[in-house]
């Protein structure tokens, strides 16, 4: 037995000899706090006039919206722990993600405990920001119900509001897009001023790509094998803000080519903005994370995990593999999971994942996903039939609406006759198709 199976195994006596034993199944779908703990953070900001700057930008973020959906959420996740504190959004078409990493020398205070909240800002929020000059104290304090900044002036208090079932969809996806890019410019102060002004103005239509030549970078609607895609480029405005004071810019760029993040360095801190591959589409809507909600996390790992992790600390599989004596393909079928139900964000500029403790439901972020439960369905219905099966080979007939479709999955990938796939051929995830030959296979 594991040290992760030890610790789970001693909650699960605890809930059981309160008389609650259904507590235990439910657990297998919820991640929950043990303690009401009213405050996780309290000190001041070390750099108030750039915190409060990056702050302001992430509002514009989560108060913005570049598709249908209206502007109507305006709730950053905060957490703290590990002696840092971050804070994550998205617009609310959830086609921009934006997070504030605040390192240690960053803040001068306590961490009383580690966890997460989601506050609204609000009007009074707005106003003592844009009034925080350069060398005044300002006092920030995070806890479980709400979040304070105190100037000498005002103090504003953000109280928890409800996470939205959009973002926890945008949390299972945008890390697995973060996890798969790779850095490809980075950009000094007054290179990133130069290709700022180059910006095309409005709302310009088609895709335009970050290019470098003679030295100078520069934004442009030919494609080069070093470009780097900008899809929706009018949604870079959203950084006007804090293209002032940054002391250098990365942009990184997916594999795929269709996603990219720009992230702000400031010294104490960094900003990271995330953009789907166009305005009209969101994280949440790209289906990326089906392909790892194929086999569900035992409830052992979760409750383990979530007792050794805390929020903010660095997720390292193998470190984890060793000390607690898991099996190392255990642990990527483990990582994997806990990426696809947002307990795990990535960190680009040091390329490693780390822990959330977000208080929600599993079965919440797979009610969400209609391709997963026709999957299911498929494989309860008997529609799949596997016609070859080999190394490196799979082959199946799967029933659709009147009509029987051909999927493969090889090495080369997987392919499906249906019209989902012959449209976006993988590109807004798996259809559910190949989703239901995955699980049976």
């Amino acid at each position: 037995m594991t040290d992760l199976q030890i610790q789970y195994k001693g909650i699960s006596t605890y809930t059981k000899s309160k008389g609650i034993s259904s507590l235990v199944l439910a657990h297998q779908t919820e991640i929950e706090t043990v303690n009401n703990i009213p405050c996780f953070f309290w000190g001041s900001l070390t750099d108030p006039y750039v915190t409060a700057k990056c702050w302001s930008t992430i509002a514009k973020v989560v108060r913005s919206s570049f598709g249908p959906i209206p502007p109507s959420l305006r709730d950053p996740i905060v957490s703290a722990g590990t002696e840092r504190i971050r804070f994550e959004g998205f617009s609310s078409c959830n086609g921009v993600y934006v997070r504030l990493d605040m390192k240690p020398e960053a803040i001068d205070g306590e961490f009383i405990a580690s966890g997460t909240t989601n506050v609204d800002f609000n009007d009074p929020m707005l106003n003592a920001l844009n009034s925080i000059q350069k060398n005044e104290k300002v006092t920030l304090a995070v806890g479980q119900q709400d979040m304070q900044v105190i100037t000498a002036n005002t103090k504003v208090t953000e109280k928890k509001v409800n996470l939205p079932m959009r973002w926890i969809k945008g949390l299972t996806s945008v890390q697995l897009y973060l996890a798969d890019m790779d850095l490809k410019f980075e950009l000094n102060k007054i290179q990133t001023i130069q290709l700022f002004q180059t910006l095309p103005k409005g709302n310009v239509k088609g895709d335009f790509f970050i290019t470098k030549r003679a030295g100078k970078f520069m934004f442009s609607t030919l494609a080069t094998a070093d470009g780097v895609r900008i899809g929706g480029i009018h949604r870079l405005r959203l950084l006007d803000g804090i293209l002032a004071i940054v002391e250098k810019i990365f942009v990184y760029e997916s594999a795929d080519r269709e996603t990219c993040a720009v992230v702000c360095e400031f010294g104490k801190m960094q900003l990271l903005m995330a953009f789907s591959p166009d305005a009209y589409r969101g994280f949440s809507g790209e289906g990326k994370a089906l392909e790892h909600m194929t086999e569900n996390l035992p409830v052992e790992w979760m409750y383990g995990l979530n007792s050794l992790l805390k929020s903010n600390e660095t997720f390292d599989p193998t470190l984890l593999s060793i000390e607690h004596d898991v099996d190392f393909g255990t642990m990527d079928q483990l990582t994997s999971s806990l990426s696809s139900i947002g307990l795990l964000g990535y960190d680009v500029t040091a390329r490693s994942h780390f822990y959330r403790q977000l208080p929600f439901k599993t079965e919440r972020i797979l009610s969400l996903n209609p391709r997963l439960k026709n999957a299911k369905k498929l494989i309860e219905n008997s529609d799949v039939t596997i016609v070859e099966k080999r190394d490196g080979y799979v082959e199946a007939n799967v029933k659709g609406s009147g009509v029987v479709h051909k999927v493969v999955i090889d090495h080369n990938g997987y392919r499906c006759t249906c019209e989902w796939f012959t449209a976006y051929q993988g590109k807004r995830g798996i259809c559910k198709h190949v989703l239901a030959l995955k699980m049976a296979v």
